[in-house]
């Protein structure tokens, strides 16, 4: 494979110079440091910075095993507390040993964090800023001009990776993470590898962030808001301390960079850029990128606020609740007037399984009654509407048709009864037992409310008799008790109950139980 050579795309620079004359780094009365051989660092858009050689540093300095950072320019920054006089300042000077070629003019120097020294004085020499350019350019274009017409993330990542190729970066495969807001999903990583260019993602649980292939890689480290990595995996083997180095350097890789993508919200996501050119990244093509990185950012923001939006959404309404009101059903009054089945589940026993089991192990045993429940409503073409207490109203829309709506509400009470009652182990807590009811009419599906807060529910007559019946059931055994027109269209074994008087209902319901008693 051949390598394009690679082209300048801005102006970003880092400038050593020698201090003329001597400096003395105070704090207070103090003297921190005092030097005639001391350096200054300009780095675009940054304030200049003084370092002093470690001989002149008049501070007791500690090394500070603790500490590392990693900058993409000057490489892996070790840190020393500061003792002066009976104060001590943590992590309060930092050196580079082993600097990238940008950051060589300091290697072995010493400079303080700021606030550690009070003021710097240098009589003889005066500091001054890099001048700053606009920064322009093909991806800069693309960026500000097409960039947005990405209609998923997997499109950004593989055109952003493309795009920064033909503008002569030497990059050979990109990778960002993107946290969710997910019960089980962590976030999405995206990878586009330009040998293959196409993207694969992948969405982490919360349990794969445990293993070490995560807690012990770059990804983790930016994560965490202990800033970038940037690695050259052709030299100083000694400072990999990420075990993916090792692997990447093998395929061929030369250079290595990950960077922060900061969300508005103060979550940190990850970027990192690899390259197999023989010299690595250039510091001005890196640092166009790392310039650009809070408008990269902003574009995959909007594409996480989408996604999280959704998730929330069918987490706390439902899948077929959340997209009406992701589709714009939120105002107050707004909804629809639907057929449909309804049904009550109600967990029997709760009072007393709380009071015996506890209430973290009754907390975990209502965890599995309503997951249960779920799995079997939505596998049957319902959507549980909310969890009131220890029960769950759910909904089987007709718009299949009134008989298939009744005959899946029916076919998932059996199920449930079933599902519930199966033995289960001691990490589970004991079977359980459930009293359900099921209705069918029409009911209003909408938001209801005040003007600050709403609900998304279901009201009507077919709501009211489904709860009701679920109660008639509890107190007279039976698992399942429905009216009578859902127990005809469903076709399903059932006991006459005859007519019968349920609590705030007008008039008698006739009704139907399932030949499943309860114990």
């Amino acid at each position: 494979m051949t390598v394009r050579a690679q082209l300048t795309s801005n102006d970003y620079g880092i400038l050593v110079e020698t201090l003329a004359g001597a400096v003395t780094a105070w704090r207070g009365d103090k003297v921190l440091a005092r030097s005639r051989n001391a350096k200054v660092m300009y780095e675009t858009r940054l304030q200049p910075v003084i370092y002093f050689p470690v001989e002149d540093v008049v501070a007791r300095l500690e090394r500070a095993s603790d500490r590392k950072t990693f900058c993409p320019f000057k490489g892996t920054a070790s840190y020393d507390h500061v003792h002066i006089g009976e104060e001590t300042l943590e992590h309060g000077a930092w050196c580079y040993h082993n600097a990238l070629p940008e950051g060589q003019a300091v290697d072995g120097y010493v400079a303080f964090m700021p606030g550690v020294a009070t003021h710097i004085e240098h009589p003889d020499a005066e500091l001054e800023n890099l001048a700053v350019n606009n920064v322009t350019g093909p991806t800069v274009d693309w960026l500000l001009r097409e960039a947005w017409t990405a209609k998923t993330p997997e499109e950004l990542v593989g055109a952003l990776g493309r795009k920064l190729y033909e503008d002569g970066i030497a990059v050979s495969r990109i990778t960002i993470l993107i946290w969710s807001l997910h019960p089980m999903i962590a976030g999405r990583i995206f990878i586009w590898s330009r040998d293959e260019d196409e993207v694969k993602s992948y969405a982490p649980s919360y349990e794969n962030l445990e293993r070490p292939a995560f807690r012990d890689s770059p990804l983790q480290h930016v994560a965490d808001g202990l800033g970038g990595v940037r690695q050259k995996l052709d030299t100083n083997p000694d400072e990999f301390q990420f075990p993916i180095m090792g692997d990447l350097r093998e395929q061929g890789a030369t250079d290595y960079v990950a960077m922060p993508l900061p969300f508005s919200d103060g979550r940190t996501n990850v970027m990192t850029l690899v390259s197999d050119h023989p010299k690595g990244f250039t510091t001005a093509n890196l640092g166009l990128v790392f310039e650009c990185s809070a408008l990269i950012s902003r574009l995959f923001e909007v594409f996480a606020l989408t996604s999280n939006a959704t998730t929330l959404l069918e987490t706390y309404l439902g899948k077929r609740t959340g997209a009406r009101v992701l589709g714009g059903k939120i105002r107050r009054g707004d909804g629809d007037n639907i057929d449909a089945a309804i049904l009550f589940c109600d967990l029997r026993h709760s009072t007393r399984l709380e009071t015996e089991l506890g209430r973290e192990a009754y907390l975990a045993l209502l965890n599995r009654f309503f997951e249960t429940t779920t799995e079997i409503v939505n596998a049957h073409d319902g959507e549980v509407l909310k969890f009131i207490g220890d029960a769950v109203l759910a909904i089987f829309p007709a718009s299949s048709g009134r008989a298939h709506a009744c005959k899946q509400a029916m076919e998932s009470a059996t199920e449930i009864v079933r599902g519930l009652g199966e033995p289960a182990d001691d990490t589970e807590g004991p079977a359980l037992e459930c009293a359900i009811g099921v209705a069918f009419g029409e009911v209003t599906y909408g938001n209801v409310g005040s003007r600050e807060r709403l609900d998304f529910t279901v009201i009507g007559s077919a709501a009211n008799i489904a709860a009701r019946l679920g109660e008639h059931g509890k107190v007279n055994g039976y698992a399942v008790v429905a009216s009578d027109d859902v127990a005809s269209e469903a076709g399903l074994s059932t006991v006459p109950l005859g007519t019968v008087e349920l609590h705030n209902v007008s008039k008698p319901v006739t009704a139907h139980a399932l030949e499943l008693s309860l114990p």
